[in-house]
């Protein structure tokens, strides 16, 4: 039995209408209901169930509506779409709206057949949603079957969810926790590579040669991975076993040809010039060699690579992006600076005497075992440097380390004693010293002398508390302070003794009633790595929710470097207190990048450094690194890394002459010492030398690959199918106050408002609740709607693509489409408007088109069935009808009624214009194969650089198009004319 239904036609069955999906076959018709999601797809047999064919049925002319049903119903029908026929596949059906920044990557990995690129863009821009944007539309496009995505495992669970969330893509996340339970449910010889086409991977489970072998063989034909600087090996000098394992598990990835691959950092560089061209190999082989500074290698790379800082985005689509107007202009709210402020605290005198004589015994110990031979040595040294670094952090950490065996003591070798120590003392910029390493170490290294030690802790344990910890109490002072103007901070420290130790005395004692030093409408939480990532996120969510919706009330975070790094805070933090100094700046840089990214509401991210005025390194660390770390920054406007050996140099030297030579009256002699002076200027030659080569490197391979105004084309072409900002700002609020809503707010155009919808339908409430939440809607908690895209858990973006908008907008034009609905029905299908605007008669249409679009792709041609609303206007009775331009149409949208109009004479009106519809059928189809020849054309543009990938790409309008809305404009009376008297 042939096929009787093409690809996107209508027919009827089980008592609706359905959209032909292209995957239907002869004996089986493949249905999509008509103004449904793919998640209501369904089956039909013809041979067992009857199905017809239909046509959409036309407006009702007793269905009026006043002068907004158009637009109404237009927004609503254009926020359902989530198939849209231009040439990226996956926005219409993606939650997160991209900045049109954000479309350059994508825009350039469509030009090539195999993606293959390396996304550099600084911190908090959105390299997370560009590479997604990538993934998703080389999944819609059917150019990739599946994705890997390769990170820490930190952060998995947050990929996993910013994949399902934003994208709509399930993934499966393969840890050393979950494999065991994913490969349980595989047949005999299968990978759960080939079972689970989407995975997100922890790098360093996968990097094994025990599983590595399998991923490669099994690996998906997409692969993204996170924080790509951690996988280079340099050279084998600089980098470890991690560093290259990770990078031969990479390089055997990158060695298929036709593997997609986006290598994801803020980092390429790091000052060292051959782990960029390392990374550049894996990208594309001759990369790794090419002369970079000629126009040859230059364009090369420029196919490849986008690294652009805030300044470079922060304005976009300009006259000064060489634009004609600032029509399409975007700003994003980035924070516009970040104010610094560093304070110092004393030592009590009772913590003086006890770091005196804690360091007097570390400095014993290393030279003791400065005779006894290198490992002995080494041991001692990590030991002191483990005892210094506690002692300087809290009471708490310093106790705890005292009475704890140092991990070194167990080294077999003087190797094995700084592989063991640097991790848990230093403060390497590299991810892999995250997790489990803010832990406070340990500093008993020989059995003699733990009664010495038990002796300092227990005089350490003693010191808790604001009345001798100064330090404590110089952060209640500025806590408070941050807390009165507003602010909500994140105190981050070293060690997990240190964060537990500051929440207890901040949050005082709820069960004894015991009120903390911040107030009671404070409240306070901490994080560490004892929390699995995912309880992570679960302990903010819990602290943004205890402080609950009321300006008044305040949220105190206290964190480990747990946090320094991935995890997104901007919507619920604004404030850094460093409380540790780290000794390498890129540190600070990453707990600051926290909150100081896209989404962060506040102008200025408030940042405040308390450091030891007479701890005898503190103030020497912040000079030398810290705040020549900030001044790099500021004139380069990104982040230059610090190598780790460089700041471990400075801090070494300190960290010996405070062992070695004693604290009192002498650090303004180390300060002036030949080897200090020696380290420090070797430090900021090596360091200013990296920033010049940063900003040389940024200044010669900015993105110049795609122009802005290819950019500004193919962001019109979305706005004009999908709708844009003020559109949907304008369609939320008149829906809701039209449905019972009480609006606050958003008067003005463009500007944030609240909405209390428990007097709405029933219908819209069932819908909201599982999206906002049940208790906001059984409670009356008014929603807020925010014009700008990132929003916070609980808050609603006045976009297409939020949960919240989608809601409203299928509960709209689900009312609008169905005459017999009960309840208020905001957008109506026909009206009749008398108005001043028009001279002669004016009927403006409401159009749905249907396309069936065939997309070449690597594996086949792939059918597709995608929608498109369009408005259209005549002059004139349908016979004879002058048709207007868009923009004219457009206009119609905005006109206001200037007379009122009787029911019966506009029911009349509509009558006649319905039912002469028919004449205009010929017009209304010419006009749906100009749209396709248009959209043909951009997918072309789009793909062009492809090569034959566009071969085979057709567009075909399908007929007839629906009629959805007609709306009738009258012109006013002479007599009701502005300026015309009785």
């Amino acid at each position: 039995m042939p096929l009787t239904y093409s690809a996107g036609s209508l027919v009827t069955a089980r008592g609706r209408e359905w959209v032909v999906l292209p995957e239907s076959e002869p004996d089986l018709l493949v249905l999509r209901p008509l103004g449904g999601s793919d998640d209501d797809i369904a089956a039909v047999f013809p041979a067992f169930e009857e199905v017809k064919g239909a046509e959409f049925a036309p407006p009702e002319p007793s269905d009026l509506g006043d002068q907004r049903a158009a637009g109404l119903l237009r927004t609503a029908l254009r926020v359902g779409f989530r198939s849209g026929a231009g040439p990226f596949r996956s926005l219409a059906g993606i939650a997160v709206e991209p900045r049109a920044y954000q479309l350059v990557p994508l825009l350039m990995a469509l030009r090539q057949r195999t993606v293959r690129m390396l996304i550099s863009d600084d911190v908090g821009i959105g390299k997370t949603v560009e590479a997604g944007l990538i993934a998703s539309e080389l999944l819609a496009q059917g150019e990739a079957t599946g994705l890997a995505i390769l990170c820490s495992p930190a952060l998995a669970e947050q990929w996993q969810q910013e994949l399902r969330g934003k994208f709509g893509i399930d993934a499966e996340l393969v840890l050393s926790s979950t494999v065991s339970r994913l490969e349980r449910g595989l047949d005999l010889g299968q990978s759960l590579f080939d079972r689970y086409p989407n995975v997100v991977v922890s790098t360093d489970f996968i990097k094994s040669p025990r599983h590595r072998d399998d991923f490669v063989r099994h690996c998906p034909d997409l692969v993204i991975v996170d924080e790509a600087h951690t996988c280079v090996a340099a050279d084998d000098a600089s980098t470890g076993s991690q560093h290259q394992l990770r990078h031969e598990l990479l390089r055997r990835v990158a060695e298929d040809e036709n593997r997609h691959l986006l290598l994801v950092t803020a980092t390429p560089h790091s000052g060292k010039e051959s782990a960029f061209r390392t990374l550049l190999g894996l990208v594309r082989p001759d990369l790794a060699h090419v002369d970079l500074e000629t126009d040859k290698g230059r364009k090369l790379l420029a196919q490849h690579f986008v690294a652009r800082k805030r300044a470079d985005v922060r304005q976009y689509l300009t006259k000064e992006d060489g634009l004609a107007d600032d029509s399409l202009a975007e700003r994003t709210a980035f924070p516009s600076d970040r104010y610094f402020k560093d304070e110092t605290y004393k030592l009590s005198p009772e913590y003086r005497a006890l770091l005196d004589d804690a360091i007097a015994y570390a400095g014993e110990r290393v030279e003791e075992a400065d005779g006894q031979g290198r490992r002995e040595a080494r041991i001692a040294w990590w030991s002191a440097i483990a005892l210094l670094r506690s002692l300087v952090s809290s009471p708490r950490a310093a106790a705890q380390t005292l009475t704890t065996r140092s991990r070194t003591a167990v080294a077999a070798s003087a190797e094995e004693a700084d592989r063991l120590g640097a991790p848990l003392t230093s403060d390497s910029a590299d991810n892999d010293a995250l997790e489990g390493m803010d832990v406070a170490p340990g500093a008993e290294t020989e059995e003699n002398a733990g009664s010495r030690l038990a002796e300092l802790a227990d005089r350490a344990a003693r010191l808790e508390g604001p009345d001798q910890d100064l330090k404590l109490k110089a952060l209640i002072k500025h806590l408070k302070a941050l807390l009165a103007d507003g602010h909500n901070p994140i105190v981050f420290c070293r060690y997990i003794p240190t964060a537990e130790y500051l929440a207890e005395q901040l949050a005082g004692d709820p069960a004894a009633k015991k009120r903390g030093p911040l107030g009671a409408r404070t409240v306070v939480k901490a994080v560490t790595g004892t929390l699995s990532p995912q309880q992570r996120i679960e302990r903010i969510e819990e602290l943004a929710t205890e402080a609950g919706p009321d300006a008044a009330a305040r949220r105190v975070l206290i964190a480990t470097d747990c946090l320094s790094e991935g995890v997104n805070l901007q919507h619920h933090f604004d404030a850094v207190v460093h409380y540790d100094l780290a000794w390498n700046p890129t540190r600070h840089d990453q707990r600051e990048g926290r909150v100081d990214r896209y989404g962060q509401k506040k102008d200025e991210v408030r940042v405040i450094t308390l450091y030891g005025e007479d701890n005898g390194i503190d103030g020497k660390v912040l000079e030398v690194l810290i705040k020549k770390h900030r001044q790099i920054k500021k004139d380069l406007g990104i982040s230059v890394s610090v190598p780790d050996e460089m700041s471990a140099g400075v801090t070494d030297a300190i960290v010996e002459w405070l062992l070695l030579r004693g604290r009192q009256g002498e650090q303004e002699a180390l300060f002036a010492s030949d080897a200090f002076r020696q380290g420090s200027a070797d430090l900021e030659k090596d360091w200013s030398s990296a920033a010049e080569r940063e900003k040389a490197s940024r200044s010669r391979f900015a993105q110049r690959s795609v122009h802005p105004e290819e950019v500004a084309r193919e962001v019109a072409a979305v706005r004009e199918a999908l709708g844009g900002a003020g559109e949907i700002h304008t369609f939320v609020r008149e829906s809701l106050n039209a449905l019972g809503a009480v609006l606050r707010g958003g008067d003005v155009p463009g500007s944030d408002f609240t909405a209390e919808v428990g007097g709405t339908p029933a219908g819209l409430r069932d819908a909201l609740a599982p999206v906002v939440g049940a208790e906001v809607i059984e409670r009356d908690r008014p929603v807020p709607f925010r014009s700008d895209p990132a929003v916070a858990r609980g808050e609603a973006a006045l976009v297409r693509t939020d949960p919240v908008v989608g809601a409203l907008a299928a509960h709209v034009l689900n009312s609008a489409l169905d005459v017999r609905a009960d309840g208020a029905r905001p957008a109506r299908r026909c009206g009749v408007v008398t108005t001043d605007a028009v001279a002669t008669r004016t009927t403006l249409l409401l159009v749905r088109y249907r396309f069936h679009l065939t997309l070449p792709s690597r594996s086949g041609e792939k059918q597709v069935v995608a929608e498109d609303a369009r408005l259209l206007a005549f002059e004139g009775s349908p016979q004879n009808a002058v048709w207007l331009p868009p923009e004219r149409a457009a206009e119609l949208l905005d006109v206001r009624a200037t007379e009122n109009t009787a029911p019966a004479s506009g029911e009349r009106t509509m009558t006649r214009i319905l039912d002469r519809l028919g004449e205009v059928t010929g017009h209304l189809e010419s006009y749906g194969d100009e749209l396709a020849a248009e959209l043909d054309a951009s997918h072309r543009r789009v793909r062009a650089a492809s090569g034959e990938i566009v071969r085979g790409l057709s567009v075909t309008a399908q007929r007839p198009a629906d009629v959805l809305g007609a709306y009738v404009y009258l012109p006013a009376t002479p007599a009701t004319a502005p300026g015309v008297s009785a």
